[in-house]
């Protein structure tokens, strides 16, 4: 399975399995609800104060705080309150883990709970992220705090750069699997850093695994392919500038431009020109495809 599958296979659990724990603590508060005369009751909101309270208790007293935080975040999203939503999300989960700061659930989950848009979560970001650093720095060896992170940062932030740059810290843990340093390289793909990433790929291929040398070699074959897509479009809004019309085959723009022969792709298959459309993409039968879709030059407008 590759480092994407991997990734979305991680997050369709995390997202299904909180939904089934909101609504299970939701349900049992229902029908057991603890004795507090208010639901934005926060029994300690100083993490120094609690922490020398509970003294041999913490653990103990960090479950029920984690508990108090997953029950605030059911009931919460199914409230009909237009402002100061999810308000206790946040100190509850910085209660949590200064109680205990191994409480791994707390970290990960707690950062999902925090990412979530409106309604469904506060979207607050950077609570998320500040939330799993501090784990990282209580945790060092927590490769999967690193990768969260780097994961926020890609689907939340849209932030490609920072994401690539927390996967690569996520490889460099001791433990880290070998599929997240492909991931840094194939994210900054997709942000547009191409170069960078070539960067990251060239790295790759010096891998004693296989198998990620040859993603590598193919990653890099993508970029190549990138680029000269990008060159024939400008070849074809060249033609259209100067002749206020579109090359009508691939061989007429050749023709014009001087180019002997049908331009092909590093594995040997030919680009493909549709003249409706008036671009340039892999051919039907190159093993290059699909491309990173998100670094493709946007084709000129029809005219």
């Amino acid at each position: 399975m590759s480092g994407r599958a991997r990734l979305g296979a991680s997050l369709l659990g995390i997202v299904v399995g909180l939904a089934a724990a909101a609504e299970t603590l939701h349900g049992r508060e229902k029908a057991y609800p603890l004795p507090v005369p208010s639901q934005h009751l926060l029994y300690l909101r100083s993490n120094r104060i609690a922490s020398r309270m509970m003294l041999s208790f913490k653990s103990v007293a960090a479950d029920v705080y984690w508990i108090r935080a997953i029950q605030h975040y059911g009931l919460e999203r199914k409230s009909l309150r237009t402002t100061d939503r999810f308000d206790l999300l946040q100190p509850l989960l910085d209660l949590t883990t200064t109680l205990d700061p191994r409480f791994n659930i707390a970290y990960r989950f707690g950062a999902i709970f925090l990412s979530l848009d409106p309604p469904n979560g506060p979207g607050r970001i950077d609570q998320a992220i500040a939330l799993l650093k501090k784990g990282l720095a209580y945790n060092p060896n927590r490769w999967q705090y690193a990768h969260d992170i780097g994961f926020i940062e890609y689907w939340y932030a849209g932030d490609y750069t920072a994401a690539a740059g927390w996967f690569e810290r996520a490889a460099e843990i001791p433990g880290a699997p070998d599929w997240i340093r492909p991931l840094a390289a194939v994210t900054l793909a997709r942000g547009g850093d191409r170069q960078g990433a070539r960067t990251m790929l060239e790295e790759l291929r010096g891998s004693e695994e296989k198998y990620i040398r040859d993603a590598a070699d193919r990653s890099l074959a993508q970029l190549r392919a990138l680029d000269d897509l990008d060159q024939l479009q400008g070849m074809v809004d060249e033609y259209f500038n100067r002749r206020q019309s579109y090359p009508a085959s691939m061989t007429e723009l050749m023709h014009t431009f001087g180019i002997a022969g049908v331009p092909s792709d590093p594995a040997r298959v030919p680009y493909a020109y549709d003249p409706a459309t008036h671009t340039f993409t892999l051919g039907p039968a190159s093993p290059l495809s699909p491309l990173p879709k998100i670094v493709q030059k946007t084709p000129a407008p029809k005219k």
